[in-house]
């Protein structure tokens, strides 16, 4: 059977899946018009079989829950947050992960090589991907599509076992280890309203009251998309927010001068909004917006030789520099931060120690 559409086929499969020691994973959904992600279609790859579950079709995944929960079994993923924040609430969080990409950027591939690439360059195998754009909430499915959905759990598992030499004869098993118990605690996938804020960029360097408004209207938009299972941009644009945070516009007039806010939006829930920032008693005038503080000419220095050390480091090493630390990274210990990925775990013996001293 390669599609499973009924709930006692699915019962069948979760009772299969739980004398397995690795499955493969992956999903296809649709996410344009919704907050939530819609999970079409869940591949899987169980010993020299794969198949699909028609999500759309049986609706009701529960019976996956318990071997998805099993740490004994290990789910192989490319790339996979996204479909990790797909399956949660529909079979529950995924333990005993093995992510093919992180793996591939440890043994000194692309940070982010892609399946196909990964999958080409390791088993010498290429995929065909005609369906990349395909409408997979559309029924019923067309034999193109089936072969593709299959063709993205065909070789995890045999990746998986290549991916796993390589680590071993590099001595970089604990690292992979220590990035999926990262992965294993990543935590809710749905944005508590309360710190929807940290999604817009700059609010920190904000005076007190801008911050205040940038926390109230983004936990606002948050509650709303939730509520209406809408996209944020549609409750309200990122530009626009930021605009009404940076104006804190007080009437109507001053809100239609806003360019970024769209009309529809403007003419729905205007007075809301308004209501919203009268509601804070914020001051008549807020304080100047504050400008793009430059770094000093030596911060910029120790950035580059900070840069010139990850990118050497990472030659010596043969993978990317990005895995090490990223710009940012960098940038946040020339200002004084001692916390972040390069100085804990396996980067902080590599990397951190080294990057500290310099």
């Amino acid at each position: 059977m390669t599609i499973i559409d009924d709930p006692d086929s699915l019962l069948h499969l979760s009772s299969d899946l739980s004398r397995q020691s690795a499955i493969g994973l992956d999903t296809e959904f649709m996410r344009e018009r919704t907050y939530f992600a819609r999970l079409c279609l869940l591949q899987l790859s169980v010993g020299s079989r794969c198949l699909c579950v028609d999500a759309l079709a049986v609706q009701d995944l529960q019976s996956l829950r318990s071997p998805m929960a099993d740490p004994r079994i290990t789910k192989v993923l490319h790339a996979a947050r996204q479909d990790l924040e797909v399956l949660a609430p529909a079979t529950g969080v995924l333990v005993g992960l093995f992510d093919t990409q992180v793996a591939a950027a440890l043994i000194g591939l692309p940070a982010q090589v892609g399946y196909a690439d990964l999958v080409h360059q390791l088993l010498g195998q290429t995929l065909h991907k005609a369906e990349t754009r395909t409408d997979w909430s559309r029924r019923p499915l067309t034999q193109g599509q089936i072969d593709y959905a299959l063709d993205d759990v065909r070789h995890l598992l045999p990746l998986r076992e290549r991916l796993a030499q390589r680590l071993q004869k590099l001595e970089r098993w604990t690292w992979f280890e220590e990035e999926m118990a990262q992965l294993n605690c990543a935590g809710p996938f749905v944005t508590d309203p309360q710190e929807a804020w940290r999604r817009i960029k700059g609010v920190a360097a904000l005076d007190e009251a801008r911050q205040t408004l940038a926390r109230t209207l983004a936990a606002w938009r948050e509650r709303r998309a939730i509520s209406a299972d809408r996209p944020r941009s549609w409750i309200l644009p990122d530009p626009a927010l930021r605009d009404l945070v940076l104006q804190a516009p007080r009437t109507i007039q001053q809100l239609s001068l806003i360019e970024e806010l769209p009309e529809g939006i403007r003419n729905n829930s205007g007075q809301e909004l308004l209501a919203l920032i009268a509601d804070l008693r914020l001051p008549v005038q807020l304080p100047p917006l504050p400008r793009r503080q430059r770094r000093e000419p030596a911060e910029n220095e120790l950035v580059r030789k900070l840069a010139q050390l990850t990118q050497q480091t990472g030659r010596e090493l043969g993978i990317a520099p990005e895995i090490l630390a990223t710009r940012r990274e960098l940038e946040r210990l020339v200002g004084g931060a001692r916390d972040g990925a390069p100085l804990s775990g396996w980067r902080q013996n590599v990397i951190g120690n080294r990057l500290q001293a310099l």
